[in-house]
């Protein structure tokens, strides 16, 4: 995620960071270089040049090119103005004090806007609220279908229309009554979209918004887009009026221009991040951890709070224990597998660690990716004998053979198991000794 961009700043600010004296020429040219990465990481031109002359006003003041760590003055200033640009502070959903909490979903056919809904769905569920989803395009039984499959999927009920000649506004509005009358706590209306903006189009909205009185009105727009991003938020606010947008796809977006430009130019908060198809990938939006991650610094909290949803505590701290003993076998690394599938990829993972670049670099391209990856690990490691995943040492040519003949693989894949064990090993120790957690102090005290 944004990782161009992310990789480019850190080039930037780890040079800043590494002179003990900065003059203002040397602030300067260091500014050139954020504007262009920025620039190419596709955020408005007015948003950039704002940006820049913020930081340039503070950088340059006696009090920081006098400090002792001029450099990291400077970083922390960056972090601040992206934290600023980014929104401040997280805005939550609006939940009305008498259910239901009406919420309505627009976008564009393609952003993921019906699996948005169905995510919204599973982040009331679990935490203890009655929902009801709305298929509100009848127009389209494909969109209905797949919002039936989604509830179904989460044992959450769908209002749809008996016939396909009744409009959508009707749907809802019979939709959010039927909330009503049945105690839910949410309704979430799945509304129609398009391969592109048109009067009919806005028009419905703006009639379902008034028949409706929903309380929050939500983009779901694609955040690889990047300024066509922000420019179809600007034009879905200014007919339909927004309270806040979600940016799908965000696991893939490299540059962040959406994600940096949205609340400057609309103005309206971005409340959560898809992170991918799965029902869980859906995150709230944090403006201050997602400068953190921009600049490198990770997002050690997001981290916690998925691992306390997924992770076994007893388990958590057996491992600590093994990992200080250096004793992590073969069978520790499968369970690891199992529980960080669980957070997202390994690399997903790393990037909400301080300094997680570096630590994909010393994995020097033996991280497992993708589930089918992760599943081909853990098919190769159950084909092992309990003596062979406590002791990787007697994993002779015989036995690879008979280990990749069991698990479907090949011999290359046996030893590129074991070559990853090693290097995770390697890293997951560093991390738990005590130049590992001094390292992650000095890269978390940047921002501190």
């Amino acid at each position: 995620m944004l990782s161009t961009l992310s990789a480019k700043l850190d080039g930037i600010l780890k040079r800043l960071r590494g002179q003990g004296i900065l003059t203002e020429a040397t602030i300067s040219e260091a500014l050139k270089e954020v504007r262009v990465a920025l620039l190419e990481a596709d955020v408005h031109f007015k948003i950039v040049k704002e940006f820049i002359e913020r930081i340039r006003v503070k950088a340059i003041g006696q009090e920081v090119l006098q400090s002792l760590t001029p450099g990291h003055q400077v970083v922390k200033i960056v972090w601040e103005e992206l934290r600023a640009l980014m929104g401040q502070q997280q805005v939550g959903l609006a939940l009305s004090s008498t259910p239901p909490t009406v919420i309505m979903v627009v976008g564009l056919q393609g952003a993921g806007k019906t699996t948005t809904c169905g995510k919204l769905a599973r982040h009331f569920k679990t935490n203890g609220k009655r929902v009801l989803l709305v298929a509100a395009d009848p127009r389209r039984p494909a969109a209905v279908e797949q919002l039936v499959v989604l509830g179904t999927a989460l044992d959450v009920p769908v209002h749809r229309a008996d016939a396909s000649d009744v409009d959508a506004v009707s749907v809802c509005a019979d939709g959010v009554e039927r909330a009503r009358a049945q105690g839910f706590d949410v309704a979430i209306l799945d509304t129609g979209g398009r391969l592109h903006i048109d009067d009919e189009l806005m028009d419905e909205l703006v009639a379902i918004r008034a028949k409706t009185s929903p309380h929050e009105v939500l983009l779901v727009a694609d955040a690889m887009i990047g300024q066509d991003a922000v420019t179809m938020a600007e034009q879905f606010d200014r007919r339909v009026g927004l309270t806040g947008v979600i940016l799908t796809k965000v696991e893939g977006d490299a540059r962040g221009g959406a994600v940096l430009s949205i609340k400057a130019v609309t103005g309206k908060p971005i409340k959560f991040l898809g992170m991918g198809e799965k029902l869980d990938a859906l995150e709230p939006f944090h403006p201050d951890r997602m400068a953190s991650r921009i600049l490198g610094m990770g997002d050690v909290l997001s981290l916690i709070e998925k691992a306390q949803e997924v992770v076994d505590q007893d388990q958590a701290e057996a491992m600590a224990r093994k990992l200080g003993a250096d004793s992590l076998t073969l069978e520790d690394f499968r369970d690891q597998l199992k529980q960080v599938t669980k957070l997202g990829s390994l690399e997903q993972v790393l990037d909400l660690l301080p300094g997680g670049q570096r630590l994909k670099e010393l994995a020097a391209g033996s991280m497992p990716g993708k589930d089918k990856e992760v599943g081909r690990m853990v098919a190769i490691i159950d084909s092992m004998t309990p003596r062979e995943r406590r002791d990787h040492m007697l994993l002779n040519g015989r036995r690879k053979q008979r280990i990749a003949k069991g698990s479907g693989t090949s011999v290359q894949d046996v030893n590129r198991l074991i070559k990853q064990y090693l290097e995770a090993r390697k890293m997951m120790k560093m991390l738990s000794g005590r130049g590992g957690r001094q390292w992650l102090g000095r890269s978390a005290r940047t921002f501190s």
